[in-house]
């Protein structure tokens, strides 16, 4: 049976958390491998709304083991919070069913603070972030200054990590104008969580080894989108860590040998919240249209999302470096009344061709969509099961896409609703 990685093909909020609760259905683990808690997942199972940020998507399903790994930025008092939360709607979260990879680094309030001042202060050119301290705290990581889950359990170890990570902060936190550092306080805060976050921490890379070795099917979760990964996205408009499917293995402790499928999950069209270039995006009726029949609001942030047309060259793109064996089609219903319809093949950038997004922020800044027009369809295809449930021109829609990017699909969603979902091909079973 195939291990499964699935990972957002464009800028996120592709509907990442309806197929991985699908797809978790057919899993044993589900293994949350990299981010934080600044993207959003809800889930709708049975008419019941779950708004998830950090957890695995698979914690609302029983009998399913969900992990956090060591590519993940953990804050713990978020946690608390969306365990609360979880627990008050019925679900259930125990050691059992949770486990937290000790080498995972924490967020801390020293993270959100300097996130928050600096884009405040930042004149030049704002990047668009959350302001929950996802990238100051993958910079103390990198740096070897992070404070990690496994340190929580011994107070000297602790106190000294504290120590070390208040002396590069206090020197920021000066020349902005900021506070020191309270380490006291700091120390407290965190010693009062310990006892919540210790109860999941387990030698993640074993166990999910063990579970391999014993034929368990693995799922593994992404955050965000390919396009906002550290290396391959609109760099700087991007996350601060790395969202393609190669990053599960570093992210969970598991080989790159144990990804058996990457599935790639896109929308019919595209959007994107926050700063950078976005070639497809549309400041006309079509974009207010998208917006509001996709309901495109952030699930952590509120923040509107712009909209445009589907990106066929970016999604090419993003399916040749995350290695994507097959597409996750989402939110086909939203485009059901257009007359007509756009994709975007490439770019003519200074007078040439492009089929692709060049790295040079100048250039992304000059590229023209190159489109090519097919007509839409006025019947709904909301809830459809089958192909035979779709119009004829939303299927050529679907059909012209993959050619486009090259990758077939594998499934198609047509609402919210998990089972209304098309499956072409199981990633389990290939």
């Amino acid at each position: 049976m195939a291990n499964v990685v699935v990972v957002g093909a464009q800028w996120g909020d592709e509907g990442k958390g309806k197929l991985v609760d699908w797809l978790s259905e057919r899993a044993d683990v589900i293994v949350r491998f990299q981010g934080g808690h600044n993207a959003g997942h809800t889930l709708v199972i049975d008419g019941k709304v779950y708004k998830l940020s950090l957890l695995p998507s698979g914690i609302v399903r029983s009998g399913k083991l969900s992990v956090i790994g060591n590519g993940v930025v953990l804050d713990p008092w978020h946690l608390k919070e969306e365990i609360a939360k979880l627990q008050g709607q019925g679900v259930q979260i125990s050691p059992e069913n949770l486990m937290i990879a000790e080498n995972t680094p924490l967020i801390l309030p020293v993270h959100s603070e300097l996130d928050q001042a600096r884009e405040g202060q930042n004149k030049v050119a704002k990047i668009g972030t959350t302001g929950r301290g996802i990238g100051p705290a993958y910079e103390d990581k990198v740096g070897r200054r992070a404070i990690r889950v496994s340190d929580l359990a011994d107070p000297e170890t602790l106190k000294a990590r504290i120590d070390r990570l208040a002396v590069h902060h206090d020197t920021l936190r000066r020349g902005m104008g900021m506070a020191e550092v309270d380490t006291d306080a700091l120390l407290a805060r965190l010693n009062e969580i310990v006892p919540l976050v210790l109860q999941f921490a387990a030698p993640v890379w074993k166990v999910l080894a063990e579970e391999r070795k014993a034929g368990k099917r693995i799922l593994f979760e992404g955050a965000q989108g390919s396009l906002l990964d550290v290396d391959f996205g609109t760099y700087p408009f991007v996350t601060s860590s790395n969202v393609i499917a190669g990053q599960a293995a570093t992210g969970s402790g598991m080989g790159p040998g144990s990804i058996d499928f990457v599935l790639g999950i896109v929308k019919a069209y595209t959007t994107r919240v926050g700063e950078g270039p976005f070639p497809t995006e549309l400041d006309d009726a079509d974009g207010q249209r998208l917006g509001e029949r996709g309901h495109e609001f952030g699930v952590v942030t509120g923040r509107k999302r712009r909209c445009g047309w589907f990106d066929a060259a970016l999604v090419r793109q993003t399916c040749a470096t995350s290695g994507v064996k097959g597409i996750a089609f989402t939110k086909l219903d939203v485009l059901d009344g257009f007359e007509t319809l756009k994709i975007c093949v490439g770019y003519e950038l200074d007078g040439k061709t492009l089929d692709y997004l060049p790295f040079a922020a100048d250039q992304q800044a000059r590229c023209v969509p190159i489109y090519e027009e097919i007509d839409g369809w006025s019947d709904s295809t909301e809830g459809a099961r089958s192909w035979a449930d779709l119009p004829a021109n939303a299927i050529k829609y679907v059909r012209r896409v993959e050619e486009l990017i090259e990758c077939p699909v594998a499934l198609v969603s047509t609402s919210p609703e998990r089972e209304d979902t098309i499956l072409v091909t199981d990633p389990f079973q290939d």
